[in-house]
């Protein structure tokens, strides 16, 4: 979602229960939303499903995200949840719950966990190591990131995106 259009007045004040302000949230976010759920879901009729739901599930819990910077992140997180949610009630995705794959990862001894995660980054192709490690290890910012490799501000974070999606990959199976 393009946190750039929702001005951190409107969002601080759908944060704290302002309905016109919660309406104003819905409408900036509703096209970002189906556009996910579009290109996560695997039939039409589950991206609208999907998408009304991250709506709604927004509406009702716009009040428990911290900042405005989380909110794109939450919002693609319920919208993928709710694709792989529906593909598994028609019977298309098998049923193994991500949370306990994570908990499994979680579980491992430290010094094995650390050990895996650096392998992971050694395996990610140098143009993502470079953005996760500036982002996940050297803490800097997307502009920060952006101004040092000379890139746009969409590149870093469509890099971020694809480095932590296959670290996630590496360190799932």
């Amino acid at each position: 979602m393009n946190a750039a259009a929702l001005s951190p007045n409107l969002f601080e004040a759908a944060r704290l229960g302002d309905p016109k302000a919660i309406a104003s949230l819905l409408a900036t976010a509703q096209p970002d939303i189906r556009r996910y759920a579009r290109a996560t879901c695997r039939s039409s009729a589950d991206a609208e499903d999907a998408a009304q739901e991250a709506l709604w599930i927004l509406s009702r819990h716009v009040g428990t995200i911290r900042s405005l910077l989380a909110l794109s992140a939450w919002l693609f997180s319920v919208v993928r949840r709710e694709c792989l949610r529906l593909a598994r009630k028609a019977g298309l995705a098998p049923d193994v719950d991500e949370s306990e794959a994570e908990d499994a990862l979680l579980a491992r001894p430290e010094a094995d966990l650390r050990l895996d995660v650096a392998a992971a980054f050694e395996a990610l192709p140098p143009h993502y190591r470079d953005v996760a490690l500036m982002r996940d290890v050297k803490e800097m910012t997307i502009d920060e990131i952006a101004e040092a490799l000379g890139a746009t501000r969409q590149t870093v974070k469509a890099r971020l995106h694809r480095a932590r999606a296959l670290m996630r990959e590496y360190l799932m199976r």
